[in-house]
């Protein structure tokens, strides 16, 4: 990301007053595991580099290697939590942080992240992933049931207005997540959670989708019969990328079509048991039992599987 010269100064500042060289290296092996200071600096290892001639290179190749925000979220939680049972108090971060905050991107204190601003933007990268960026990931997908004889059956303007209104409660539930929806195709769509309690908000997403969709269909749909999906959403390890074709590829993705595809009735969201470590035991009960399935055991919620 690009940042003022007056920012640049202050990271600098705020470096070299508050941590030692020993302290800034170890904290940006935390983003950058193979950070070498002095490789990086071009100094031999037996010349001593000082506090500020440090934090001038380790700003500048954070800058350069766009790892600025993972850096001030590692700075954040040091500051809040201190590192290995000592406390380091970071002077001035909470400008930063502003900055941040002018720039569209908003401290999520609970989870100690940064998000973008989604009343400005929401960007499929979240605006900060990197071509190759590995993430534990929960991945959401949804398909309409029958899409071709709704198309067939409904005036095209009924259709086209049925659908906006889906697309408009996925992404209310993704979006109001801090998830981001990859693709949107004729009849489904592909959505992921790399952030925050992202199990959890996968979790929530797909049943807010069906409860929304309840209403809808008795409300306002403008089509001669209910407009039905299916959902699934499942957890792994998943390669970032610009390309959709790409991200098709991981198997977590996979997975989540599969489930889908063969695992998951009309009117129902399948969730991997893998997505319920974080779930609290209220959103449990409200799904089936476990159920087996070619990806492993699932369980599936639907509306009228709600207790009063």
């Amino acid at each position: 990301m690009r940042l003022k010269s007056s920012t640049i100064s202050l990271c600098r500042k705020i470096l070299y007053e508050s941590l030692t060289t020993d302290a800034m290296v170890r904290f940006v092996r935390l983003v950058e595991p193979e950070y070498d200071l002095h490789e990086r600096s071009g100094i031999p290892v037996n010349i001593p580099i000082t506090n500020q001639m440090a934090a001038e290179r380790i700003v500048t190749d954070i800058l350069a290697d766009d790892r600025f925000i993972d850096f001030v979220e590692v700075l954040v939680k040091i500051d809040a939590e201190g590192h290995m049972g000592r406390s380091y108090p970071i002077k001035g971060l909470g400008q930063i942080v502003k900055i941040l905050a002018q720039d569209g991107f908003v401290l999520d204190r609970s989870t100690g992240q940064f998000f973008e601003n989604t009343n400005e933007r929401a960007s499929p990268d979240w605006g900060r992933l990197h071509e190759g960026d590995e993430r534990q990931t929960s991945i959401l997908r949804l398909d309409v049931v029958d899409n071709s004889a709704l198309v067939q059956r409904n005036r095209p303007e009924c259709v086209d207005a049925a659908f906006a209104a889906l697309r408009a409660i996925v992404t209310r539930a993704v979006v109001g997540r801090f998830g981001r929806v990859w693709s949107w195709e004729g009849d489904g769509a592909l959505a992921a959670f790399m952030f925050g309690r992202k199990e959890r908000s996968a979790v929530l997403a797909g049943m807010e989708i069906l409860n929304e969709l309840f209403f809808f269909n008795r409300a306002r749909n403008p089509l001669d019969s209910p407009l039905r999906v299916r959902i699934a959403a499942h957890s792994g390890l998943v390669r970032y990328s610009d390309s959709l074709m790409e991200l098709l590829k991981n198997d977590a993705v996979k997975d989540a079509i599969q489930m889908e595809a063969s695992a998951t009735p009309a009117d129902t969201f399948s969730a991997s048991s893998n997505l319920f470590l974080s779930i609290d035991r209220t959103v449990q009960d409200r799904f089936g039992p476990d159920i087996h399935s070619p990806v492993g055991d699932i369980r599936h919620y639907a509306v009228n599987l709600e207790k009063a």
